[in-house]
């Protein structure tokens, strides 16, 4: 089935689309090791490709103009990197969790040059943790990391925790806006 998607969604339709597929209740425990009674899986509203399509213009909004690519974390932040790229026109880069132990053996996968100014596009941000190691890997690359923007602020300390890094730290949503708290 093929159809055509329209960039009609308004900002609160959004939040109310991905918190309808991606919101669970229970007991889970995140990656930074707490507990929490919600969970937003974010493969659940990243593969829907009209809320890919959607988020993808919204990160190109707000990506900062010194910005000459764009980067995104193993695994969840590489649909979502790819469509701010698509949607700036700008490239990528994926970074991967650890370097690979075959082929080129490399944890930066696409072209990055030393001193370019990077942004990262990052997925549910608790701690900024997963951003943080990706933003150490960029700088270790050569990278300038200017922001990080994260599609869903939980509101637990990330905006704190990457500003004391020296990045600046702005998110699409919060849980706030996707009526979770």
């Amino acid at each position: 089935m093929t159809g055509t998607m329209t960039s009609s969604i308004s900002r609160d339709e959004l939040a109310r689309m991905i918190a309808d597929a991606s919101l669970l209740r229970g007991t889970f425990t995140l990656r930074s090791g707490k507990t929490s009674n919600y969970y937003l899986d974010k493969y659940l509203f990243s593969t829907q490709p009209r809320v890919l399509a959607e988020l993808g213009r919204m990160f190109a909004a707000r990506v900062p103009l010194r910005t000459q690519r764009l980067a995104g974390a193993e695994l969840g932040g590489i649909p979502l990197v790819s469509a701010a790229a698509m949607a700036t026109g700008m490239p990528c880069i994926f970074v991967r969790n650890q370097k690979k132990d075959y082929g080129t053996a490399k944890q930066l996968e696409g072209k990055l040059e030393k001193g370019d100014k990077v942004t990262i596009i990052e997925d549910v941000a608790t701690t900024g943790g997963q951003a943080l190691e990706a933003a150490k890997v960029l700088r270790e690359g050569g990278a300038e990391v200017l922001a990080i923007i994260a599609t869903i602020d939980r509101l637990e300390g990330a905006r704190e925790n990457i500003e004391k890094e020296g990045i600046q730290f702005d998110a699409l949503f919060t849980v706030r806006d996707l009526g979770v708290i």
